[in-house]
């Protein structure tokens, strides 16, 4: 709804403005100079080292605005309708590092204060007055909502959306939050985009702040690096910077502290040069965070886990969740639910109920009641209820009642008693938080301690989305509380959900949940590749994971080592991470185990090491085009170009054609196991070898070649590409057929 009335504004702003008597505002430092009309439309915003305008002036834009939900003034909500509506700025002046807007329409004063930096501005508003009339019923009105800056910056190339920065090669104009409380949006448009800073009453009108930056591209972050180091921020310009911040990770699943040296050997073999522990594995919950039997020894069985992974040369990091508790949480199941828990809607008890009741009478809004199995969880007094339907009509009537749920005891309850819907998650296997209560910080202080103590460095912060409205504050304001908890601070963090003052602390993105062999290029194409160019617009790597371990079944091809060529190549373009979910006992009994984790390590190790160049690496992020990376005996890389020959959800014999000089080679590999290619003869004895040149023996039988079939070969024939893909398509219908002897 704001959205509507903002852009309904914008266009009748021009008919409504008033000039206004006074001098143009000017706010200026090395970088930029900003021109503010004494009518509160910014006129002009110049980066100083290329002279180029920024604004789109032929949009006038005024600098300030001030939200009513409805009009409070006794006169004017006599004459406008009961809507929310935005008083636009019409006046402003400066007085030293203060400015003093008003605004049409309403009797406020606000005195904006500039923090006035070689490398930004900064603005924050820092009182309200208010003038009265001698006639009519008057008082100082309420303030929904704020502008404290909004600019209507004309386009460019770029449009990073999370940072709220507007690029290309030459200009960058970022309006960024200092604060969490800062709500930061943008509102695009045919010839401009309107950058906006603004306050929240429900958040908190006085505190909160915005810095303008106008730099070249490359000045870009160390600028905002110097707003994170002035206002004490999350250091998200660093962690970018880190020389870790590539590197890919190895998430643990099932690790305990007899097989993490099982785990850490693949991690090793894989080129994993950080490794993420999840609490699953050894907290019975989150919230409490009580250790699983598994860890008998508690924290000296974690800690002695960290110490492994960091005698293997890699990085510890945690995986948690964190604005929400589990049912099985003592915050939950303890006999004495924590009245702390978010709530969805509210209800009153119509009639007395008795503690063996299974049908409650209830009024209220009833439009928040749920009906997902697990969702449906009441909190009325020091008792949890479940229902099993309700009445949509009065008299509201919640059925099939189940009493004392998670150990709490059934009890009567009074007409007139409230009962509070818990905000259930979709799993539903917790129970979300009231960001307004201490309880995060409680949670935030055991994961700080588990960090600390355990000499963890890296963390994801897993259900960011699950917390209430307003979401742009509550995602950022809940990771706030554990991050500061967190020390030291996280070298890199990664997240479910970012707003925007979580670009400080997310700087790795996020990664996305768990993609189907079968599915894994569509899947990637539609969301990870989609996402990498999304970030790379915030100057941010997104996580191409997490990619699961997965063996051939019944079921499904398993995880192949082109899926991993593909899914390794597009991280290389985009100098992304990329996270494998190792599942131990998968990566056993898969047979082609050490092929998927040399192509892991040969991948990784070549974008650490910077192997190919901007060109190159522009050419790998075309999503429908395939490259498989090899080495020769002298550790060079070899990039080739490939098309598939073979259906993607099959199993057997996979393969894949790509040209080395004037020569054909097709790259195969059994998917599951082992079996034997008769391969008709040609003009010309082929070449067999692994994907690392060592010669590969077959031989002869009558009219064919019997090639095994098994680990990665390469098929080298001196024939045309369509002749060579006859030949070995025509190889493998020949798998399940005997072989004769020869004569």
């Amino acid at each position: 709804m704001k959205r509507v009335v903002w852009i309904l504004w914008i266009l009748l702003f021009p008919l409504m403005a008033r000039a206004a008597g006074g001098e143009d505002v000017v706010i200026e430092n090395a970088a930029m100079r900003l021109v503010i009309g004494a009518d509160g439309v910014a006129r002009s915003l110049v980066h100083k080292a290329t002279g180029e305008e920024c604004l789109a002036t032929k949009v006038p834009t005024p600098i300030c605005a001030i939200t009513q939900y409805r009009p409070y003034d006794n006169e004017n909500f006599l004459i406008y309708p009961a809507k929310p509506r935005i008083f636009p700025a019409n006046r402003v002046e400066r007085r030293g590092d203060r400015l003093y807007v008003e605004f049409e329409d309403t009797y406020d004063i606000a005195v904006i204060r500039l923090d006035i930096r070689d490398d930004y501005i900064g603005f924050s508003l820092e009182r309200v007055d208010y003038r009265i009339e001698a006639y009519g019923v008057k008082r100082q009105t309420e303030i929904d909502e704020f502008a404290l800056l909004q600019l209507a910056v004309r386009p460019r190339e770029h449009f990073g959306e999370w940072l709220n920065v507007i690029w290309d090669d030459r200009t960058a104009v970022n309006l960024l939050g200092t604060h969490p409380g800062t709500r930061i949006d943008a509102y695009p448009g045919e010839d401009a985009t309107t950058l906006y800073a603004g306050l929240d009453a429900r958040v908190g009108l006085f505190g909160p702040g915005a810095a303008l930056v106008v730099s070249s591209r490359e000045e870009l972050l160390p600028a905002i690096g110097q707003v994170e180091r002035d206002y004490d921020l999350p250091r998200g310009v660093e962690s970018r910077h880190d020389p870790n911040y590539r590197c890919s990770y190895y998430s643990l699943r099932g690790v305990t502290p007899q097989n993490i040296d099982a785990h850490i050997e693949y991690a090793r073999r894989g080129g994993f040069r950080t490794m993420v522990v999840y609490y699953v594995d050894f907290a019975r919950s989150c919230g409490h965070y009580g250790w699983r039997e598994e860890y008998p020894n508690g924290m000296e069985d974690l800690r002695y886990i960290t110490d492994r992974i960091r005698a293997a040369g890699m990085i510890p990091g945690l995986h948690f969740h964190y604005s929400k508790v589990g049912v099985n949480d003592p915050y939950i199941n303890g006999g004495h639910p924590d009245t702390r828990m978010n709530a969805v809607c509210e209800l009153v008890l119509a009639e007395p109920a008795g503690a063996a009741d299974t049908l409650l009478v209830v009024e209220g809004n009833t439009q928040g009641l749920r009906r997902e199995e697990g969702r449906r969880l009441l909190h009325l007094g020091d008792e949890l209820i479940s229902y099993t339907d309700f009445t949509t009509r009065p008299p509201y009537l919640l059925t099939g009642c189940r009493r004392g749920m998670h150990n709490s005891q059934p009890a009567a309850h009074a007409a007139g008693s409230r009962a509070r819907l818990l905000d259930v998650d979709d799993w539903p296997l917790f129970v979300r938080i009231d960001q307004n209560t201490g309880i995060q910080r409680e949670i935030a202080e055991r994961l700080g301690r588990i960090y600390a103590e355990a000499g963890f460095r890296f963390v994801y912060f897993d259900g960011a989305e699950d917390v209430p409205m307003p979401y742009w504050y509550n995602v950022s304001r809940s990771q706030s509380v554990v991050y500061d908890a967190l020390q030291p601070a996280p070298l890199f963090a990664e997240g479910a959900l970012k707003s925007h003052f979580g670009w400080h602390i997310l700087s790795r993105g996020n990664a996305f949940d768990i993609f189907p062999p079968e599915y894994i290029r569509p899947a990637m194409k539609r969301y990870t590749l989609r996402g990498a160019a999304r970030n790379a617009e915030d100057f941010t790597a997104v996580d191409f994971g997490w990619v699961n371990y997965l063996a051939p079944g019944d079921a499904t091809i398993g995880m192949q080592p082109d899926m991993y060529e593909y899914i390794y190549s597009k991280a290389l373009a985009w100098d992304a991470p990329v996270s494998l979910v190792g599942n131990l006992e998968e990566l056993r009994r898969h047979p082609r185990t050490e092929d998927n984790l040399r192509v892991m390590e040969r991948w990784e190790r070549a974008k650490l090491e910077d192997a190919f160049t901007p060109e190159e690496k522009e050419m790998l992020k075309d999503p429908d085009r395939e490259f498989f990376l090899f080495e020769d005996p002298k550790g060079r890389f070899e990039l080739c170009a490939c098309r598939q020959l073979t259906p993607d959800n099959e199993s057997g014999v996979r393969a894949f054609l790509f040209r080395r000089g004037a020569k054909s080679c097709i790259l195969y590999w059994h998917t599951s196991g082992e079996a034997t290619l008769r391969l008709p003869l040609s003009g010309s004895r082929p070449t067999l070898t692994d994907d690392r040149g060592a010669r590969i023996s077959f031989r002869r039988n009558g009219d064919h070649y019997l090639l095994p079939a098994a680990g990665r070969a390469i098929l080298e024939m001196d024939l045309s590409e369509a002749e060579a893909e006859r030949l070995f398509l025509e190889a493998i219908k020949s798998l399940n057929q005997p072989i004769e002897p020869a004569q």
